[in-house]
């Protein structure tokens, strides 16, 4: 019954091999894990599924030391992903018995925690699908980290990353002026700060994130560690979300900032954008800082976005759902090319 996927892995592994480069294997971990997913027999069991693009891969010509030995993806996904949104199409269900999401999805992201015990605090108060992001250096994070989790909430670690301009994105952040074993060794300090994280997302980082050579080599560690990584979108020249699918790192971007401007009634505007999004494109990813007035305003969302047709949920969820729903997008525009 698996025989599709195995001859997937090794057409892959092989291509990957063919090429040379022990980088361009740097995603392989996540497709074993992704090649298998929850609810593939149901799946294989269902009708039959036309792949619309078969996870055509590309070899990137840049120049640089890991830039050629990259994998790109094409415009496709992997086929289990697209076996999933195939699946739903013809049956109402995804392939893991989900029947499809009716209710806007809303993911908020607080970060910048660890540094203030009373700011942190209020962000654990929060609902437990609220996820928490922190920052590596403050003395206090991994217990403050601990309390998180124990308190039910998804953990990320808020990475700092070289901004443009003179903002200090704090120490021990990856510099695209320092190599990349430097950044890697940079990168797995801030991880070892925070206890049970599940992602990263990225402090700053508008020049870091925007500069190919260096994030190659760091989006290829991601890769071996297996979490995702929540573009903060500091950046109109962001290249996460398209190097994470090169490597197999799940991945996408945020919405909405919830307070770039720090007052009840923006914050309010923010939120209400936010909603917006999530009704017209069924998920939506806002993220914003402990400040008492971001806080004050999320403690009393939180507490009606139920009874007002909304479901908040997680990090990690919010980029599934948007990866679907690209998929999903995607497969109607072949189609209506055809």
């Amino acid at each position: 019954m698996l025989l599709g996927v195995e001859a997937i892995f090794w057409l892959v592994l092989a291509l990957a091999v063919a090429l040379g480069g022990r980088y361009a294997l740097a995603g392989m971990p996540m497709l074993m894990s992704a090649l298998v997913p929850p609810g593939l027999m149901a799946a294989e069991a269902g009708p039959p599924v036309k792949a619309v693009a078969a996870f055509p891969i590309t070899v990137r010509a840049d120049s640089g030391l890991y830039a050629p030995r990259v994998l790109a993806a094409g415009p496709g996904f992997p086929q289990w992903l697209e076996a999933r949104v195939a699946f739903a199409k013809t049956t109402g269900v995804s392939s893991d018995g989900v029947v499809p999401r009716p209710v806007p999805a809303i993911a908020i992201v607080i970060d910048d925690l660890g540094a203030d015990g009373i700011d942190t605090r209020r962000a654990i108060a929060l609902p437990k699908a609220v996820s928490l992001s922190f920052l590596p250096y403050p003395a206090a994070a991994p217990q403050f980290a601990r309390e998180a989790l124990r308190a039910g909430h998804q953990v990320l670690v808020h990475v700092p990353m070289e901004p443009d301009g003179r903002t200090d994105p704090g120490p021990n952040a990856l510099l695209t002026s320092l190599d990349a074993a430097a950044n890697n060794a940079r990168l797995d300090w801030a991880l070892s700060r925070i206890p049970g994280f599940s992602g990263i997302n990225n402090h700053e980082g508008s020049r870091f994130t925007a500069d190919r050579a260096a994030l190659i080599p760091v989006m290829a560690h991601i890769a071996d560690r297996h979490v995702f990584f929540l573009d903060s979108r500091t950046s109109a020249d962001t290249q996460v979300v398209t190097l994470a699918r090169a490597f197999g790192v799940a991945s996408a971007g945020r919405d909405v900032f919830l307070d770039d401007t720090i007052s009840p009634q923006a914050i309010a505007a923010q939120l209400a954008r936010a909603e917006t999004i999530a009704r017209e494109q069924g998920v939506v990813i806002a993220i914003g800082h402990p400040h008492p007035e971001t806080m004050a305003a999320l403690a009393r969302w939180t507490a009606e976005a139920a009874s007002r047709g909304y479901e908040l949920v997680t990090a990690r969820d919010a980029i599934r759902l948007k990866t679907e729903r690209e998929v999903r997008s995607l497969d109607a525009s072949l189609s209506a090319a055809r």
